[in-house]
C-alpha cells in the first residue's frame, strides 16, 4: 500500500498525515553549469510540515480506488496508518518511507523527514555544446524591416567593400593638397604681407 501512497504522493506533490503533518515534494528546476558545459537536471527533495494534516477527499477516493476497497475502509485503513506511524515515531524508532526519506523525532520531539531522492528522478546532467551554424538561413528583424540573415551577410559585405575602395585617408589627403594649393596661391598673388600691416 505504500506503493498507492507514493504515486499519490508524486501526482499531486503532497500527502497528509493525520496527527503529524504534510509531506511535500518540492521541486527545482534544472541549471546550465557554464564552466563545466552541462545542464544539470531538475531536483526534487521532500520537505516534511507539520502544521496541516488533514487529508483532502479526494485522497480517500483514490486510496479506495488503487486499493480496490470502500471510501470507509480507505479511511479506517490510513487513520489506522498514521496511528501506527506516529507510535513508532514517538517510541524514537527511525521510520524509512520507501522512496521518500525517513521520518524520526529530534531531540526536542518534532517529526524530522530526512529527504531522498527517489531512484525514479535519478538523471544524468545533459552535454551543453553550442552549436555554430555558419551558413543557416533565418529571419532577423531589423528595424521595422524584416529580412533573412543572407541578406544581411550580403548588405555588409557590400558596406565592407564600399569603405575598403574608398578609404578616409585619401580623402583626408587630397583636401590638404587642395588646401595647400589654395595656400600657396594666395601668397603667390598677394605676397607675405597681410591687411592688417599699417605703412607710416
Amino acid at each position: 500500500m505504500l506503493q498507492v501512497l507514493n504515486a499519490y504522493l508524486f501526482q499531486h506533490r503532497s500527502i497528509s498525515i493525520p496527527g503529524m503533518g504534510t509531506i511535500y515534494l518540492e521541486t527545482f528546476p534544472a541549471n546550465a553549469d557554464v564552466a563545466g558545459r552541462t545542464i544539470l537536471p531538475p531536483a526534487y527533495r521532500f520537505r516534511f510540515d507539520k502544521y496541516f494534516d488533514a487529508p483532502e477527499k479526494e485522497f480517500f477516493a483514490f486510496l479506495a480506488v488503487q486499493g480496490n476497497m470502500l471510501d470507509f475502509e480507505a479511511i479506517k485503513w490510513y487513520n489506522e496508518f498514521s496511528f501506527d506511524l506516529r507510535n513508532r515515531i514517538r517510541n524514537e524508532e527511525a521510520v524509512p518511507w520507501d522512496g521518500v526519506g525517513v521520518l524520526k523525532k529530534d531531540g526536542s520531539g518534532n517529526i524530522l523527514l530526512e529527504s531522498a531522492v527517489a531512484p525514479a528522478f535519478s538523471v544524468q546532467p545533459v552535454p551543453a555544446i553550442r552549436v555554430n551554424r555558419q551558413d543557416a538561413v533565418h529571419t532577423l528583424l531589423v528595424g521595422d524591416h524584416e529580412s533573412t540573415s543572407v541578406e544581411m551577410n550580403e548588405w555588409l559585405q557590400e558596406e565592407e567593400a564600399t569603405r575598403k575602395r574608398f578609404p578616409w585617408w585619401v580623402i583626408a589627403l587630397v583636401l590638404g593638397v587642395i588646401g595647400l594649393a589654395i595656400l600657396g596661391w594666395h601668397f603667390y598673388t598677394h605676397g607675405w604681407s597681410t591687411a592688417n600691416q599699417t605703412k607710416f
